[in-house]
């Protein structure tokens, strides 16, 4: 497809992180990376060049789009740092870790010795770094809450210095993860918008127009 005139440089992140406790065990969460790789798929077909980090997953590489895997936190923040400069837009869509373990072991750890081997540590905050050196690059984040979704996420918006974000809620009634309908906000510094019951196929073009627009 040729590239339209004002085709952007975005980088995506999607998918969750694992953080590797032993060779065996590790901590993550239930993220599948479908929308990231929606994003980054609707975004190539828009004629935007990109470049997608993609956590573990089962998707099949985008004909035409770099694909680069990453593991745990540290490996994203470094894939971020290596294609901060390239990008005019940063969308971070990947779940990433808050915690890490301190030591990962070489061997698996028996079980009645887990409580006592497991010590944590917080992983770096990749979204406010990048907010902090953006200038004049459009970052996106997104925002997963159980309770006071909207009053979150506009606090987030503002602590992460984005131009957007989507929030999604969750609770035994509502599970954004997947390919099903979804529900979510858009929001920027001066409104939001609902949209209830929505394929993220649809939301993922209604996010590219809101960015193009920015």
């Amino acid at each position: 497809m040729k590239l339209k005139k004002s085709a952007l440089n975005v980088l995506i992140s999607a998918g969750p992180t694992r953080e590797f406790i032993d060779p065996v065990r590790f901590i993550s969460n239930s993220s599948t990376g479908t929308f990231g790789y929606l994003l980054a798929k609707t975004a190539k077909q828009l004629g935007h060049n990109i470049v997608l980090l993609m956590g573990p997953s089962n998707f099949k590489p985008i004909p035409g789009i770099e694909t680069i895997n990453f593991i745990s936190a540290l490996d994203l923040k470094k894939q971020m740092d290596d294609y901060f400069d390239w990008a005019d837009c940063i969308i971070c869509s990947a779940a990433v870790g808050d915690f890490r373990p301190v030591i990962r072991a070489k061997h698996k750890i028996k079980k009645n010795q887990m409580m006592a081997r497991i010590k944590l540590r917080p992983n770096p905050d990749i979204l406010k770094a990048l907010g902090k050196k953006k200038k004049n690059k459009i970052l996106v984040g997104f925002a997963l809450e159980s309770e006071n979704l909207l009053k979150n996420a506009q606090a987030k918006l503002k602590a992460k210095n984005l131009d957007l974000i989507i929030a999604n809620q969750i609770d035994s009634d509502k599970n954004p993860f997947g390919s099903g309908l979804t529900n979510a906000y858009l929001i920027d510094s001066a409104d939001f918008k609902q949209y209830d019951n929505i394929s993220k196929a649809k939301l993922v073009r209604i996010i590219l127009d809101r960015i193009s627009s920015l």
